[in-house]
C-alpha cells in the first residue's frame, strides 16, 4: 500500500439486519466514479438475508463477518480485510451519500491523513439531526476540542476516510480475540468506535480534515440512536480516550530518559524493551479507567464476574471528566 495521486479504495459497510437498505446502498457505491476498487460489508450475524442480498445486488462484493459483537469490531475486521490504499466508512442505512466518496479521497490526496465528514461545514446539512441532537453534538465538540487541541465540528459523525498505513496508530482490539465471557466488549467494538478513532488519530498528531458531507434519513427500518444514553458514552470514550494520550505521553518520555540513560557519550542511541503489553480492556475496564487485570501465573484464569454499576457510575464518570478539563486548562 503507498500513497499517491490514485489510490485504490476500499469500502466498509459494517450491516446487522439492512437487507433492504443495501440493496439501495450498494449499487449506488457501484456506480461511484472513480470506481471503488472494492466494497466489504461486514456482517454481524443478520437474520433478514442481508448477505444473500449484498452478493445478489453487487456480485463482487466481499462479504465477511464480524469475529465478536458490535459496530467497533464490525469496522475492525473490514479494516483488517481491505486491501486498498485508502479505507471508507460507510454506513448501510442509506443516510450516506456516495457520491461524496471522492470528495475524502481528494482530502487525503490533498495531504490529510484523515478526512472526516462533517454535517455543520459549509456544504454539508442532515434532514436526520434533531434540535436535542445537534446541541448536544456541539456540546461534545467543545469537550474533545479541550481535551485533544482539535477544532471539530461534527464529533459524532461516522462517516470518514483514512489511508490505510495509519491502522497501527488507530491500535484497535485485534480480532481474532475471543469476546469476554462475561458478556461485555472489548473497548473499541462498541458503538464508541467513530469518537476511539478522532480522539487517537488527534493524540497522534495526524492531519485531520473536515469534509462536508450531507446526511440523509435512514431509508428502512429505525434507528438505533439513543441521543442521551449515546451521549453519555461519548463522553466516557472522550475522558478515558484523554487518559489513554496522557499514558501514551509520560510512557514515550519514561522510554526517552531510558534510552538517554542507556547511550554512551557520542555512542549509537540504544532503545530499551518495550514493556509486555496486557489484555486489551474491556469497555467496563477502559471507561472506569480502572488498570486492565493482568493473567495469573501458576493456572488458567478465572473468568471475570460481570459488574453491575449504577448512579455511583455516571459520579465518576462526571469526576474524571471534569479532572481530564482540568487538567487540559492548567
Amino acid at each position: 500500500m503507498q500513497r499517491n495521486g490514485n489510490p485504490r479504495v476500499s469500502v466498509v459497510v459494517p450491516t446487522r439486519n439492512e437487507a433492504r437498505n443495501l440493496e439501495v446502498v450498494l449499487p449506488a457505491i457501484a456506480a461511484v466514479r472513480p470506481a471503488v476498487h472494492e466494497v466489504i460489508v461486514v456482517d454481524g450475524n443478520s437474520v433478514d438475508g442481508t448477505i444473500d442480498t449484498a452478493q445478489r445486488v453487487l456480485p463482487w462484493v466481499k462479504v465477511i463477518t464480524q469475529t465478536r459483537k458490535g459496530k467497533g469490531n464490525a469496522m475492525a475486521c473490514g479494516f483488517a480485510a481491505a486491501t486498498g490504499d485508502v479505507i471508507v466508512m460507510f454506513d448501510a442505512d442509506g443516510s450516506a451519500d456516495p457520491a461524496e466518496i471522492p470528495a475524502f479521497v481528494r482530502a487525503l490526496i490533498a495531504g490529510a491523513d484523515f478526512a472526516k465528514g462533517s454535517r455543520f461545514v459549509r456544504g454539508g446539512g442532515s434532514d436526520d439531526i434533531t434540535l436535542l441532537r445537534k446541541s448536544g453534538n456541539a456540546g461534545l465538540n467543545g469537550v474533545a476540542n479541550a481535551l485533544f487541541g482539535t477544532s471539530y465540528t461534527d464529533l459524532c459523525y461516522g462517516y470518514n476516510a483514512f489511508w490505510a498505513d495509519i491502522l497501527p496508530v488507530l491500535d484497535l482490539p485485534p480480532i481474532e480475540i475471543s469476546a469476554p465471557a462475561d458478556g461485555s466488549m472489548l473497548w473499541g467494538d462498541g458503538f464508541e468506535i467513530e469518537t476511539v478513532l478522532n480522539c487517537r488519530v488527534a493524540a497522534a498528531g495526524l492531519k485531520i480534515t473536515e469534509v462536508p458531507s450531507m446526511e440523509r434519513e435512514r431509508i428502512f427500518g429505525q434507528t438505533n440512536l439513543r441521543t442521551f444514553a449515546d451521549g453519555t458514552r461519548v463522553l466516557r470514550t472522550l475522558a478515558a480516550e484523554r487518559r489513554r494520550a496522557s499514558r501514551g505521553r509520560a510512557e514515550r518520555v519514561q522510554v526517552e530518559e531510558q534510552a538517554r540513560a542507556l547511550t554512551p557519550v557520542g555512542g549509537i542511541p540504544v532503545v530499551p524493551p518495550a514493556p509486555q503489553a496486557g489484555p486489551p480492556a474491556t469497555s467496563q475496564e477502559a471507561s472506569a479507567g480502572r488498570p486492565v487485570p493482568q493473567p495469573r501465573t501458576g493456572g488458567p484464569d478465572a473468568a471475570p464476574q460481570p459488574r453491575h454499576e449504577g448512579p455511583a457510575r455516571e459520579q465518576r464518570d462526571g469526576v474524571t471528566l471534569r479532572l481530564a478539563l482540568e487538567e487540559e486548562a492548567s
